[in-house]
């Protein structure tokens, strides 16, 4: 794809801090076995109807350095990523010039740090539209905001799943809206 990176830092109105993560009781995978999993075959987590992974950049069923994705997202939401750190328990993607949104995101497994036994899957991300007309639809209307919640609730739900254990409740969200003065833009 070759494009440019479109960091937070580039986009307009609020930066949006969010976090979708649920816990995972008697895991029959450990974290870095889980995270394995999901860099094989992210698109197996993502709900083809929401969001569409196809890798246009880097080898089949591995996920490293370079690699890109194209996403096609439900409506007028089409956009690329590229993956920027990859660790054994944790990924994360920049958005690529064209993505609506202008910022990055971190999936991360480990164990959680007051329940033992418990395995703790994380997506964590920070993003700005990336102009104004996107975040009159999605920050005033909703619009890309329904879609994005239930991409990432249910690709929560289905690393639960492959991991063999057990959903200690549903899918937690929560935002954190970051005015552009605030200096959490990166």
């Amino acid at each position: 794809m070759n494009e440019p990176e479109q960091p937070a830092s580039t986009g307009a109105g609020p930066l949006f801090e969010r976090r979708y993560s649920i816990d995972i009781a008697h895991p029959r995978q450990s974290a870095k076995q889980l995270m394995e999993a999901i860099r094989c075959n992210i698109a197996e987590f993502s709900p083809d109807l929401l969001a569409e992974f196809e890798k246009v950049k880097g080898e089949a069923h591995r996920l490293e350095v370079g690699d890109e994705f194209k996403i096609k997202i439900l409506g007028p939401w089409n956009g690329g990523v590229r993956v920027t750190e990859a660790g054994e328990t944790f990924f994360e993607f920049v958005t690529l010039e064209g993505h609506p949104e202008a910022g990055r995101i971190r999936f991360s497994t480990g164990a959680h740090p007051d329940k033992p036994g418990v395995l703790h899957f994380e997506i964590h991300s920070w993003a700005s539209s990336r102009d104004g007309l996107v975040a009159f639809l999605y920050d005033t209307v909703g619009a890309g905001q329904r879609v994005q919640e239930q991409t990432w609730r249910l690709f929560c739900e289905r690393v639960a799943a492959v991991s063999g254990g057990q959903a200690l409740g549903p899918v937690t969200i929560e935002t954190q809206k970051h005015e552009p003065d605030d200096n959490h833009r990166s």
